[in-house]
């Protein structure tokens, strides 16, 4: 096996996860022998990178953009460039730069088994991962090389209030400390100083959510009815945007809203589960609230803020989603599923196709011994141990991830070879 060392590696960061997290990673891939530079495009990254003397503004417009990648590329021998999400503008024109450069991409992305794991992928992650055009069938001849017992979830995680405050503290920067970076235009329609107020708003407001969230959930789990649960996504999410049939999460409402009606026994209920970060740029209760009236469904749909899914799945029947990587949890406890968009999870043999209406009045069951071959497939390449916001969970993520970095192969050539390291095992991340 060969030695894991990063001598002869120039490593170039982009634009990552908020927090410290891609700081912490560089300076374990130094001390590995690499050389590592980042580019930063606003106040928010170099607040962020506390070493002056490898950090890169980039002050140019977007339009320049891929120029100067290729200009840094060359100047710096650049071997290798890591980056959180491959959607954004500025990362998929460096991803485009790179392969015709040979170079090594590395992509980091919230987990596909979130939250207690982070997804880490060479060349694309979510519609552009490897696991698009991987059948369960070949993700099983791999695990012969593997003898892991599939690890189960802690039981705390404690990310999300970390992952608000970094969320926050970020787009503070760039709303005032932001005047070197007059170019600078964010990947979301909306203003820096509106995300920064979104952000602000989530923080401030999560105790008064948490007591509505519990007494729409006691509603439900003491309702007595038979229910089915819509995963939403954040309509900002890349995932949404980029990987999915709607234009707006008002649409996926309105697709949902009418297969239930025209498919599920009249005694069901229907329940839109919110996502834990949703800060309230859409207004989807005002939304549900006109499509349940316009479909005739009076009290029988309701709505969750965020939150944990746990509870609500114990007593779901099915669970409709875009492409949510909460599906997983849906998978997980056997629950049947549809999906609309591209999803790494999506495959035949545990993903509905059947018409929606006909998928509420009676769902085919998912093939939970296939899902549990992809799973185990899943945590023993990709998915890390640990999280990009909480100094402990990062800790847990360094751990194992810079040795893959480093690594010849990626995740799912390791284990297909059989040359993949131990995994860490899972512990409670709080």
């Amino acid at each position: 096996m060969a030695a894991i060392t990063g001598h002869n590696r120039t490593f170039l960061f982009l634009q990552g996860p908020h927090g410290p997290f891609f700081y912490r990673l560089g300076r374990m891939l130094r001390i590995a022998g690499s050389d590592v530079w980042r580019v930063g495009f606003n106040a928010g990254d170099r607040a962020f990178w506390f070493n002056s003397k490898s950090y890169i503004p980039y002050r140019g417009r977007v339009e320049d953009w891929p120029d100067t990648f290729d200009a840094l590329c060359a100047e710096k021998g650049i071997t290798d460039i890591v980056l959180y999400g491959d959607t954004r503008a500025i990362h998929a024109e460096a991803v485009t730069r790179a392969r015709k450069r040979g170079l090594s991409v590395h992509v980091f992305e919230e987990g596909y088994m979130r939250p207690y794991w982070v997804t880490y992928e060479r060349g694309g992650a979510n519609g552009h991962s490897r696991l698009m055009d991987m059948s369960v069938d070949e993700m099983r001849v791999a695990l012969e090389n593997s003898d892991m017992d599939t690890p189960l979830p802690p039981a705390r995680w404690g990310d999300m209030r970390h992952h608000v405050f970094y969320g926050a503290l970020y787009h503070w920067f760039v709303m005032f400390r932001n005047g070197d970076y007059r170019n600078f235009r964010p990947h979301r329609s909306l203003t820096v100083t509106k995300e920064f107020q979104l952000y602000l708003r989530r923080l401030l407001l999560m105790p008064f959510q948490a007591l509505d969230r519990w007494w729409s959930s006691l509603r439900i789990r003491h309702g007595g009815f038979p229910y089915h649960l819509a995963l939403l996504q954040l309509e900002h999410d890349s995932s949404f945007q980029m990987h999915s049939p709607f234009d707006t999460m008002t649409d996926f409402l309105d697709v949902v809203m009418k297969g239930f009606a025209e498919g599920a026994p009249q005694h069901h209920h229907l329940v839109f589960k919110a996502h834990p970060l949703e800060d309230g740029r859409v207004p989807l209760r005002r939304e549900i609230r006109r499509l349940k009236k316009a479909y005739g469904l009076g009290g029988r749909v309701h709505y969750v803020r965020g939150g944990k899914l746990a509870q609500l799945l114990e007593d779901a029947r099915t669970a409709v989603t875009v492409n949510s990587t909460a599906a997983q949890q849906v998978l997980f406890r056997g629950i049947p599923i549809k999906v609309f968009g591209r999803a790494v999870y999506a495959k035949p043999e545990f993903v509905s196709t059947q018409p929606l209406p006909d998928f509420f009045a009676g769902a085919s069951r998912p093939d939970r011994r296939a899902y549990q071959d992809y799973r185990r497939y899943l945590l023993e390449t990709s998915q890390i141990a640990g999280g990009f916001y909480s100094s402990r969970a990062r800790r847990q993520l360094l751990r194992q991830v810079v040795d893959m970095m480093l690594s010849d192969e990626d995740p799912y050539d390791a284990l297909q070879s059989g040359t993949a390291a131990p995994r860490q095992q899972l512990r409670a991340i709080t």
